[in-house]
């Protein structure tokens, strides 16, 4: 491929990018102006409307050059096989591993797990919108290869859509009907698009227009379906607050099942603090057993040798008088 072929209509998308960003540039400038943020705050803006420029500008003129012509021919090849029946499992991957790729797929999936506070989780909402998009580009081609008409299948699913959503939880209806939006990104339309169109238009009976396009609405209904039919099977958070105020309960009411157990515990941890403090602290039996002890060794001392009994009676005693008059003399 040259390099005219590559770069072929590049001066149009630079217009039409420039044509987008003018009035977002225009609309923060004139915000920044009127409040006086920072200039720091103006040259980081600056620097993000450059990339997104760049950005965009080589993505369309990828698209154009590389993406759109590739899906078509593609396309055009499976659809002219015998077994043409190989573009439902093909279409059903492709649709898988292009929604993974989708940026803005990841970011609201990302989202949705910082704002429920980890409640649903951004891997199940990525491989949910996947799932989803893949089985339903998958139905898109077996529309195309058989000729079942579209509204056959996009009546039913928008009814089963507005039937789902009075039943599954508020969280994830919510979420459900942003998928259906960031689910149809560049990727998925770029690419899946165009090989549909391809296949249409070489298989024998279909027409590119009526049979090719409609695959971008089934696109943006799976996300919707999937997500509530995971409202369903996803644990609520109810559960954990009935186990809260089911323990709020035996506290209030102590004869309540689980409240005697609680009870039995804490008498059990209360016996064991007993006997850790009773370690320490000896009983009333233990002292006078030491008591009976510490007297009848001061007997066998005084048998053994009676001047020192005498003595130590003699000091009992005078310790016993000086007492007594410290006891009787009212300025003690």
């Amino acid at each position: 491929m040259s390099f005219e072929t590559i770069f072929k209509g590049f001066n149009e998308v630079i217009a039409e990018v420039l044509t987008a960003l003018s009035p977002i540039l225009v609309l923060f400038l004139v915000f920044m102006l009127v409040y006086k943020l920072p200039k720091e705050m103006l040259a980081r803006l600056m620097v993000g409307i450059i990339f997104a420029f760049l950005g965009l500008v080589l993505f369309l003129q990828g698209v154009k050059a590389g993406f759109m012509p590739v899906g078509s021919e593609m396309g055009a090849l499976l659809g002219n096989l015998p077994n043409n029946w190989i573009l439902i499992p093909l279409g059903f991957i492709l649709g898988f591993v292009a929604t993974m790729a989708e940026p803005a797929v990841r970011i609201l999936s990302n989202q949705v797990e910082d704002n429920s506070k980890g409640y649903i989780k951004s891997n199940i909402i990525l491989y949910t919108l996947c799932l989803g998009v893949g089985l339903f580009i998958a139905l898109g081609m077996t529309r195309i290869v058989f000729g079942i008409p579209f509204y056959y299948i996009i009546i039913p699913g928008y009814l089963l859509a507005i039937i789902l959503m009075f039943f599954s939880q508020p969280s994830f209806t919510a979420v459900a009907f942003d998928s259906g939006g960031v689910a149809t990104g560049p990727m998925t339309v770029t690419f899946i698009m165009a090989m549909a169109v391809g296949a249409a238009d070489v298989i024998e009976g279909r027409d590119a227009v009526i049979d090719g396009f409609g695959l971008i609405a089934l696109v943006a209904l799976a996300p919707i379906i999937m997500v509530m039919l995971l409202g369903f099977v996803y644990p609520t958070e109810d559960n954990d607050q009935d186990v809260q105020d089911q323990d709020n309960l035996d506290l209030n009411f102590p004869d309540s099942p689980g409240s005697r157990s609680e009870k039995s515990l804490l008498t059990e941890d209360q016996a064991k603090q007993n006997a850790i403090d009773n370690q320490g602290n000896p009983s009333k039996e233990e002292m006078n057993s030491q008591k009976k002890e510490d007297e009848s060794a001061q007997s066998r001392e005084i048998t053994a040798n009676p001047g020192s009994g005498k003595a130590e009676h003699s000091s009992v005693d005078k310790d016993n008088s000086e007492k007594e008059g410290n006891d009787n003399d009212p300025d003690t």
